[in-house]
């Protein structure tokens, strides 16, 4: 199909992008990789009057250390993160669960930031942001602001960043030592997940000493298991384990769709939490 007409800018900076998307108000969308928005504006479901693509900002790619964190542009491909270094090292669930997202075409093209601020509830990037308790920094005509992941998905594609902010970094603390597991269900290789899993587990003294649990498409929005999470504190084995996972889906609230049942999905929460956990913990 042919999408809507639409001006179009290609700002230079960060300053420039804001000034477009503050002058437009609700009307503009931002483009970045395009991997969500084209799809979009190709079946109608969009319709912005303007198309600010970020595509050519250079100070939004990249990844650095910051102490504790890695700050990660908003820009930065999949690919990139798949194969940084910096976040193999220190956040090792990233680049793992990136690189079961779509295909190799959309990893090379698709950002982490479009991903996130898209805000799919399907989508796998979200619950992995949740479970490492990301930090998103957002610039608009007011400043610079930080929002913790867990205040930034709203609702159904509707994220915390308003109107007239650009999403521009990305900040995980770093989980080396943490084991990680992603684990998805999905009908087909490259589809969307009908539940995903992601899992940190800090292990002391032969025990789960700590675990996240962050699931894909339980609701509207991705959302952290914490039952299960409390659950697993102490957990020291298969059996503890499973018995943990049985909390994943409490509080979810999945959809009814073509593709499965909300009691399907919940079943498969706890499944794929039970699978994901013994594999971060070392214990599959």
């Amino acid at each position: 199909m042919i999408p809507p007409a639409f001006e179009y800018a290609r700002p230079a900076s960060v300053d420039e992008a804001v000034r477009a998307l503050a002058d437009a108000g609700e009307e503009a969308k931002v483009l970045a990789g395009g991997q969500s928005l084209l799809p979009l504006l190709r079946l109608r479901l969009a319709f912005p009057e303007l198309v600010v693509d970020v595509g050519r900002i250079p100070e939004l790619r990249g990844v650095r250390e910051d102490g504790e964190a890695l700050a990660i542009g908003a820009l930065t491909t999949h690919h990139d993160v798949i194969h940084d270094p910096l976040v193999r090292r220190y956040a090792g669930l990233l680049a793992g669960a990136t690189a079961t997202v779509a295909d190799p075409a959309v990893r090379h093209r698709g950002t982490l930031g479009g991903s996130l601020a898209h805000a799919d509830p399907a989508g796998d990037l979200p619950a992995v942001a949740l479970a490492l308790d990301a930090e998103l920094v957002a610039v608009g005509p007011a400043g610079r602001r930080t929002i913790p992941a867990r205040e930034f998905f709203l609702d159904y594609l509707q994220s915390a960043l308003s109107p007239d902010e650009l999403l521009v970094e990305v900040r995980i603390p770093k989980t080396e030592g943490w084991g990680f597991h992603y684990e998805k269900f999905q009908r087909v290789a490259q589809a969307w997940a009908i539940v995903g899993v992601a899992a940190l587990v800090r292990r002391a003294d032969g025990h789960i000493a700590e675990a996240r649990i962050g699931l894909t498409n339980m609701g509207s929005t991705p959302v952290r298991a914490t039952a299960a999470e409390r659950a697993l504190a102490g957990a020291d084995g298969p059996e503890a384990v499973a018995r943990a996972a049985e909390a994943a889906a409490e509080g979810t609230r999945p959809s009814q769709d073509l593709s499965a049942s909300p009691e399907y999905r919940e079943h498969l929460a706890r499944v794929l939490t039970r699978r994901a956990v013994l594999t971060a913990g070392g214990m599959g």
